[in-house]
C-alpha cells in the first residue's frame, strides 16, 4: 500500500489466481453471478484518503441514530434517556422487519418528524372525540403515553417517537444546528477568515460538548493544514482553556497524521470546492427547523468518475484485463478503516441515478465519530487513548 500513489486499488474478477479459479470452478454455484459484458469491479479504498466525512454530523435518520445514540447489532441503548419507560430501554432498528425505518432511514430529520406526525394524526382521525393537536415531538410523546391502546396497536410508531424525541433533545442540548453549520463551512467552503471566527466562537460556548469542540478543531486542522495564517495553535489553547485533556488534544495531531495532506493520495480539498452553504427549511414541525447537506464524501466523486470511465490510472492503479475506460455494471466498494452512513447514502443515490450500474458498499466497520477516532488512534499508535464523548459502539453489521 505505501508504494502506490494513492493507496487505492481496483481489481476485477479476471485477476484471481489459478488456485482461486479452481475453487470457483469447483464451487461454481457459490459464484454464479449474473453474466455481464464488463467484469465486476472491486474498488478498495483507504479511510485515510477522506478523514473529513467521519467527522461531520449527519442529518439523515440512520446516520443521526448511529452518531448520537449508537447502533450495536441494530440495537439502540436508550437506558440513559430521561424518563424512559422500561420496555423502551433498548430498541431494535432493522430495515428487514421495520417498515417505517426501511422507508425513512435515508430521509432527513425534518421529513422523519413529519412522517411520524402524519401516522399519529391518521390514528386520531379514527377517534370519535378527544382530538389532540400534535405540534411538536413532546406532544407526540405525551400522546403515546396518554393512549396505551395506540401504543399496543403500533409499538413501531411508539419506538420511533421515542428515538426521534431523544435525537431532538440532543440536537437542542448540544447546539448541533450551529455546530453543523460551521462543520459544513469547514468542509465545503474556502473562507479562512469566517471559519476561524466561527470555530473560536463555538469553542467558547459552554453548551458545545467536548467531542464537538475537538471535532471542530480537527476539521479546521485538516481544511487549513497548510494555510499561511493558520490559527491552529490558538485553537489548541482554547481547547486547553475549556479543560479538554492533553490526551484528547493530542488527537487533533493524530487526525492530521492519519489523514492529512502528506498521507492522502486523492485531492480531497481544492480551491474549486468553495461553494455557498445551503440551508433547507422544513415548516410545520416545531423543534426541527433545518438541516445541512452541502457536503458530499470523496467516495461520491470517485464512483462518479469510475462510472464515467474517467478515473486516473496514476491515482487508481488496477489489475486485470479490463480497462477503467469500460463502464462497469457491478461495483463492489470496500473501505479499509471503515465506511460511514453518509457514504452509504451516496451509494444509495448513485444506484438510483445510474441505470445499469449496481454498487455495493462494504468496510471493516461502519463509523460514527467516536469509533472513527478510535480507528485513528489505533492507526497512529495511540490505541490506548479513548476519544472524547459517550464511547457508544460503532455498527459492526
Amino acid at each position: 500500500r505505501e508504494n502506490t500513489p494513492s493507496r487505492a486499488f481496483i481489481w476485477t474478477c479476471d485477476t484471481f489466481s489459478s488456485l482461486r479459479q479452481q475453487i470457483i470452478t469447483k464451487e461454481y454455484e457459490l459464484f454464479d453471478f449474473r453474466k455481464t459484458e464488463v467484469p465486476p469491479v472491486l474498488l478498495i479504498l483507504d479511510r485515510s484518503d477522506d478523514a473529513i466525512t467521519p467527522l461531520l454530523n449527519q442529518w439523515t435518520y440512520q446516520a443521526m441514530v448511529h452518531e448520537l445514540l449508537g447502533l450495536n447489532n441494530n440495537r439502540i441503548d436508550l437506558s440513559r434517556v430521561p424518563g424512559i419507560s422500561k420496555d423502551l430501554r433498548e430498541v431494535v432498528l432493522s430495515a428487514d422487519n421495520d417498515e417505517f425505518y426501511a422507508n425513512n432511514l435515508y430521509l432527513n430529520f425534518g421529513e422523519i418528524g413529519t412522517n411520524i406526525k402524519n401516522l399519529m394524526e391518521d390514528f386520531q382521525k379514527k377517534k370519535p372525540k378527544g382530538q389532540q393537536k400534535l405540534e411538536s415531538i413532546s406532544d407526540m410523546k405525551a400522546f403515546v403515553e396518554n393512549y396505551p391502546q395506540f401504543k399496543k396497536m403500533s409499538g413501531t410508531v411508539s419506538k420511533h417517537v421515542t428515538v426521534v424525541g431523544e435525537l431532538s433533545r440532543l440536537v437542542s442540548e448540544r447546539r448541533l444546528m450551529e455546530v453543523s453549520e460551521v462543520e459544513q463551512e469547514l468542509a465545503c467552503q474556502n473562507d479562512h477568515s469566517s471559519a476561524q471566527q466561527k470555530v473560536r466562537r463555538l469553542l467558547q460556548n459552554p453548551r458545545v460538548t467536548e467531542l464537538d469542540a475537538v471535532r471542530l478543531v480537527m476539521l479546521y486542522a485538516l481544511r487549513y493544514e497548510r494555510h499561511s495564517s493558520s490559527i491552529l495553535p490558538a485553537l489548541m489553547d482554547e481547547l486547553s482553556k475549556r479543560g479538554v485533556s492533553e490526551r484528547h488534544r493530542r488527537m487533533v495531531k493524530s487526525v492530521v497524521e492519519y489523514g492529512g495532506k502528506r498521507v492522502r493520495g486523492s485531492d480531497l480539498i481544492t480551491a474549486t470546492d468553495a461553494v455557498a452553504i445551503t440551508k433547507q427549511f422544513f415548516k410545520g414541525f416545531s423543534g426541527v427547523e433545518n438541516v445541512y447537506t452541502q457536503h458530499q464524501p470523496l467516495l461520491n466523486d470517485t464512483l462518479d468518475q469510475l462510472i464515467k470511465g474517467r478515473l486516473k490510472d496514476s491515482q487508481f492503479p488496477y489489475l486485470g484485463a479490463s480497462s477503467l475506460r469500460d463502464r462497469p455494471q457491478d461495483i463492489i466498494v470496500f473501505i479499509i478503516g471503515g465506511a460511514t452512513f453518509e457514504e452509504a447514502l451516496s451509494v444509495y443515490n448513485l444506484n438510483r441515478s445510474s441505470p445499469g450500474v449496481r454498487i455495493v458498499l462494504g468496510g471493516s466497520s461502519i463509523h460514527n465519530t467516536n469509533s472513527f477516532l478510535e480507528e485513528v488512534m489505533s492507526a497512529t499508535g495511540h490505541s490506548s487513548d479513548r476519544p472524547a464523548g459517550t464511547g457508544r459502539h460503532s455498527n459492526r453489521n
